[in-house]
């Protein structure tokens, strides 16, 4: 058993070969990435970040990444290179992306969404000497970082958030794309919604299915979808879908007294999404950029972290946004809910 600590991933700045991704993608290339290599040899860290679909942009899963690596850059100096996954890509694709960071001398080397689980465990066995660790999945290697967050824990509050706001009794989930991880996001939010006020309504629509990774990268579907439940009385909508999350706060935002629910990031902190915050009643942060860093740090300490670090509710790996006071009202509530889960009086659900 390897220890199991806090950790980090890696972020990496410009993709030479580049490539779009998002939070959970696949691998090929295409550019759209900005290097970045500040620092000397021998000073400093190679950051390889290896970006799911939508990558560094997406205003969600992929910017928190890139937080870590930049925060880890800009204390430890180094450089930063980052390669994007598309939405067609293959295994070989996420396989070949990760060789090329690690032979390019890039350490650690990042996999940024669980799509990197397979290829990750191939590339590691090839390069022992480096330090790869991959968000939101788990590969069991003797030099790789899982670093994991209990997304239920955080949906639920966002579930009991939507609950004691909603004027309808009416409230929705967006999933990008019906897999494991993001059914954990679903389970939690209808636990905390049906806890909280049985009456209310959950509607639940996923963007995109099984292999097909393109509805963490498409704002048009996530827009889509919302209307749709805001035209069949939803008042409260909450994405956890990447990018395609942001045409959901769009949708939101264009009707009066409905409120979008964001994810992995602080979204009404957004500067691409200020337009729409009024309309952002929260956001369930999910500190990646926290186990980036740490990850980071570790391999610049000389002591990698590796195994498995679980960033819970009760470590605030996750959390919900206070940003705008839109939920200060209920603070007595969402403090009494957190503090449940933390103490075990509530389980949350992992598969709806």
């Amino acid at each position: 058993m390897r220890r199991v600590a806090k950790l980090s991933a890696a972020c990496i700045a410009t993709a030479a070969l580049a490539m779009t991704a998002t939070a959970c993608g696949s691998t090929s290339s295409d550019s759209s990435s900005s290097s970045s290599a500040s620092g000397g040899s021998g000073s400093g860290v190679k950051i390889g970040l290896a970006f799911d679909v939508g990558g560094r942009g997406d205003r969600s899963f992929n910017d928190s990444a890139a937080r870590g690596a930049d925060k880890a850059k800009g204390e430890f100096g180094g450089s930063i290179k980052e390669l994007t996954a598309k939405t067609s890509d293959t295994e070989a694709d996420r396989e070949q992306r990760l060789t090329d960071l690690a032979q390019a001398g890039y350490n650690p080397v990042v996999g940024v969404g669980f799509s990197y689980a397979a290829s990750m465990t191939k590339v590691a066995a090839k390069f022992p000497k480096v330090s790869f660790g991959i968000v939101d999945s788990v590969v069991d290697a003797k030099n790789v970082d899982s670093i994991t967050f209990t997304e239920e824990q955080g949906s639920y509050l966002a579930g009991v958030a939507a609950a004691l706001k909603t004027k309808k009794n009416h409230v929705g989930f967006i999933g990008g794309v019906d897999v494991p991880l993001i059914k954990k996001f679903e389970a939690g939010y209808v636990q905390g919604v049906h806890d909280t006020n049985p009456k209310v309504k959950v509607d639940t629509q996923y963007l995109s299915h099984g292999s097909d990774f393109s509805g963490f990268a498409s704002p048009d579907k996530g827009k889509a979808a919302a209307s749709g439940m805001l035209d069949n009385g939803a008042d409260v909508i909450y994405s956890a879908a990447g990018s395609s999350g942001n045409g959901a706060i769009e949708a939101v935002n264009g009707v009066k007294g409905a409120w979008a629910i964001g994810v992995d990031s602080d979204q009404y902190n957004i500067p691409g999404l200020a337009k729409y915050k009024a309309s952002i009643l929260t956001s369930m942060v999910k500190n990646v950029d926290v186990g980036v860093y740490d990850f980071i740090k570790s391999v610049h300490d000389g002591k990698p972290l590796t195994g498995v670090n679980n960033y819970s509710l009760a470590k605030n790996g996750v959390s919900l946004a206070t940003s705008g006071g839109f939920i200060d009202d209920i603070k007595t509530q969402l403090d009494a809910a957190k503090q449940k889960i933390v103490d075990g009086s509530i389980t949350v659900k992992t598969t709806p």
